[in-house]
């Protein structure tokens, strides 16, 4: 019988401990078909407790099913999907949060109109007094959103102002700080830098690596390289569906994790075309050699 615990907001979570290295999650071989159409295929990926694994692809690289697969929203046709080294096949978000799996989207999942504690606690509020006298229990509410914040690293002066008044880093950093109170020790971030400006994507970096240091094993969904390397520790790039790249980060640098992210392949192949252009200038493209990263080896970065 599977023993439980809880979260720090008194949940009930499934018990797992973490595999070896803090292994949390595991993906081997794993894809996904959608009738004739193979979305994802032959895919291995692996999350570690306090270590940050990105994952990125262009428009159809198959980013977005990867994410619906580990946070329960869709099965996968093939492969193995393994929690705490044990397989598991979600069939709702419901499960995945139950064993501390949450995704972070863009859209956030707020009331714009609503003030920060009560997004924060939206769907899960605390309430006080007997039945059938039960009621919100506010000032618990606005405390304990206030701590986790400030655990987060988030000073805000004023709970009750509305979150749409919030820039959007600041939306983003609160909806981390949600999660990890709510159990998560698998974060999964979808593209959460995609609409923010330079200034406020450093502001949720810095709180990526926060969670990273808190010991959460956090999937970062990406189309920026340059946002990966500040502060991945795995990179893990697709294309079509398959995993190209899979390499820790003292094995890549920048520049060519960047090439592959941009389809440095097919850039090579059109330099030569390219220089009979007039006026383009092709020397900062990548030739055939200059792509020697690791390709397609295993999360560990071996073949």
């Amino acid at each position: 019988m599977t023993d439980n615990t809880t979260g720090t907001h008194g949940a009930v979570l499934q018990d797992g401990a973490p595999g070896p290295d803090g292994l949390l999650v595991e993906l081997r071989g794993a894809g996904k078909s959608y009738g004739n159409i193979r979305a994802l295929h032959g895919v291995d990926l692996k999350v570690h407790a306090g270590r940050v694994t990105c994952v990125l692809g262009d428009n159809g690289a198959g980013k977005s099913t990867l994410i619906k697969i580990i946070s329960g929203l869709h099965q996968h046709t093939e492969g193995e999907f393994l929690v705490d080294g044990q397989p598991v096949r979600f069939t709702t978000p419901r499960e995945a949060l139950d064993r501390g799996i949450a995704a972070v989207y863009q859209d956030l999942a707020t009331v714009p109109l609503m003030p920060v504690w009560r997004n924060f606690f939206l769907g899960s509020e605390m309430t006080k007094g007997p039945w059938p006298l039960r009621r919100l229990d506010i000032a618990r509410m606005k405390e304990t959103a206030d701590q986790e914040l400030r655990n987060m690293g988030i000073v805000l002066d004023d709970l009750e102002q509305p979150i749409g008044t919030l820039s959007g880093g600041q939306r983003q950093c609160v909806a981390i700080a949600r999660a990890v109170y709510f159990g998560a020790r698998v974060l999964i971030l979808d593209e959460p830098t995609a609409a923010l400006g330079v200034k406020q994507s450093g502001v949720v970096l810095k709180y990526i690596a926060a969670a990273r240091d808190r010991g959460l094993g956090v999937i970062f969904i990406t189309h920026n390289p340059h946002h990966a390397y500040m502060v991945g520790d795995h990179f893990s790039v697709l294309r079509l569906g398959t995993l190209e790249l899979s390499a820790e980060r003292s094995e890549i640098g920048l520049e060519e994790l960047t090439n592959h992210m941009a389809g440095g392949a097919e850039l090579a192949a059109l330099r030569h075309e390219l220089a009979q252009v007039r006026g383009v200038d092709v020397d900062e493209l990548p030739e055939d050699g200059d792509l020697g990263a690791p390709v397609a080896t295993s999360p560990e970065g071996t073949p």
